[in-house]
Parts: C-alpha cells; structure tokens; sequence
C-alpha cells in the first residue's frame, strides 16, 4: 500500500488557496517545533461567510497538503461551520493519513481556529 493517498499527493503537488490575503479580518498562526511545521491561515470573512482563505505553510507534504484540503473545506461556508472543523474532518477528506502525520491534520484546524479567534477578536474591538 502507498505511504500516501492520491488526494494527499494531489493537494500536496497542486495545493488550493496558496499565498497571502493582503485585507485578510482573520489570521492565525500556529507551528510544531517537535517537527518544524508552521502553518499561517488568512481568512476574508463577510456578512459571516468565509469569502476567501489562503495559506502559507512550511513543513512536509503532510503539512501542505492538510493546509490545502482544510482551505477548501471552509471557503464559502458560514463562520459557524467553519469552527466545527476538525482534524479528523481533514483527514478524512484527504483519504487519511499516516498515524505519525496526524499531528499536520491538528495544525490546520488550530490555525483556521486561531484564525477565526482573530476575525472574532477584531470584530469585538470595532
């Protein structure tokens, strides 16, 4: 059997959503220092819909191609859904993972919810 899945390879070699969201209202930032990843999310959020999402990410295919599924999975969707979205979700969108690759799964959905804490945070002091 493959190490990886055809979409984990697919999202790793043409990753959706990549670079920076200069009038991003939401940015997260979170990082592994076990394994070195370092994954930074932007969302453009209106009227509680997440319009755009990019990403920047350093790390290992696993790491890219989490942050890339995790991207499409919340564009477009309400602010709501997007704060449901879990590592397993991610995974499982991507066919699954490596046991000891799960922990890049974790990494996009702590950045998309630091992310969405920072969309909330600067909403509050409006």
């Amino acid at each position: 059997m493959a190490l990886y899945s055809d979409k984990v390879m697919d999202h790793f070699r043409n990753p959706r959503n990549v670079g920076v969201l200069e009038d991003a209202n939401g940015i997260g930032e979170v990082g592994n220092a076990k394994c070195g990843d370092i994954m930074k999310m932007y969302l453009k959020i209106e009227d509680d819909i997440i319009q755009d999402v990019k990403f920047e990410t350093f790390g290992c295919g696993s790491a890219i191609a989490s942050s890339s599924m995790a991207t499409e999975l919340i564009k477009g969707k309400p602010v709501s859904e997007a704060m449901q979205l879990t590592n397993k979700a991610v995974a499982e969108a991507l066919d699954g993972l490596p046991a000891y690759k799960m922990h890049c799964s974790v990494l996009a959905e702590e950045a998309i919810q630091k992310a969405l804490d920072d969309y909330h945070s600067r909403s509050e002091n409006k």
